[in-house]
C-alpha cells in the first residue's frame, strides 16, 4: 500500500455568514461514507438527549482550562462565556487511521489549521482549506431571507464577512457561491480530486 493511502486528510472549509456553509458541509458528511466530522470539545452543560463522544466532549470549565494549558487543542475559543475546541487526540486518531475529516470552521479556525500543518507532523500535507465566497451583498440578501436576525446583527454580520473577505487569497480552494447544488458540487470534486492526488 502506498504510505498515503493510509493516512486521511482534513477538508476545513470556511465562509462568511450566509454562505451556506453548514450546509454544505451537512450534506458532504452525508454523502461520503470516507467523511467524518471533528466531534468538538465544550465546557458547556450537555442538553437533553446530548451523549458525551456523539455530539461533543463534555468537560467543566476547570478541566477544560487546565487541557487549554497542556496544549490538548489545536484550536479553542471562548463563547458566550464557554470554551469550545478540537482535541488534537481525536484528530490525530483519525487522520492516522486514514478517515477523512471534514471541518466547517471560521477564518481564525483556518489560519490555526494551516500554522498547525507547518508545525505538527500529524497535520502535515493533509489539510486542505477552501473557503466559500459570498459577496458583502449577498451576505445581506441571504441573512434578511432568513429573517432570523434584526438589522443591527446583520449590519454586525455584514462587517464580519468584509474582514472574512480578504482572507480568501490564503485557502488552498476558492468557491465562488451559486446555488446549493453548484456549491456541493464544486466542494465535492475539490475533495475527490485532493483524495485522488493522495491515492
Amino acid at each position: 500500500m502506498h504510505p498515503k493511502e493510509s493516512s486521511g486528510l482534513m477538508l476545513v472549509v470556511s465562509g462568511p455568514a450566509g454562505s451556506g456553509k453548514t450546509t454544505v458541509c451537512d450534506r458532504m458528511l452525508a454523502h461520503y461514507d470516507t467523511l467524518g466530522r471533528v466531534i468538538t470539545s465544550t465546557s458547556r452543560d450537555p442538553r437533553e438527549g446530548e451523549q458525551h463522544g456523539v455530539d461533543y466532549y463534555f468537560f467543566p470549565p476547570e478541566q477544560f482550562r487546565e487541557m487549554i494549558d497542556n496544549g490538548e487543542f489545536y484550536e479553542h475559543a471562548q463563547v458566550h462565556g464557554r470554551y469550545y475546541g478540537s482535541l488534537k487526540r481525536e484528530i490525530d486518531a483519525k487522520l492516522a487511521a486514514g478517515v477523512d475529516l471534514l471541518l466547517n470552521v471560521d477564518v481564525q479556525g483556518a489560519a490555526t489549521y494551516r500554522q498547525a500543518s507547518r508545525e505538527n507532523e500529524a497535520l502535515r500535507g493533509r489539510v486542505v482549506t477552501v473557503f466559500i465566497q459570498i459577496s458583502p451583498e449577498q451576505v445581506r440578501e441571504r441573512l434578511e431571507y432568513r429573517q432570523s436576525d434584526d438589522e443591527a446583527e446583520i449590519e454586525r454580520r455584514i462587517q464580519t464577512a468584509n474582514k472574512e473577505l480578504e482572507e480568501a487569497p490564503l485557502y488552498d480552494h476558492v468557491i465562488i457561491s451559486g446555488t446549493r447544488e453548484e456549491d456541493f458540487a464544486r466542494l465535492a470534486a475539490i475533495y475527490e480530486a485532493e483524495r485522488k492526488s493522495r491515492a
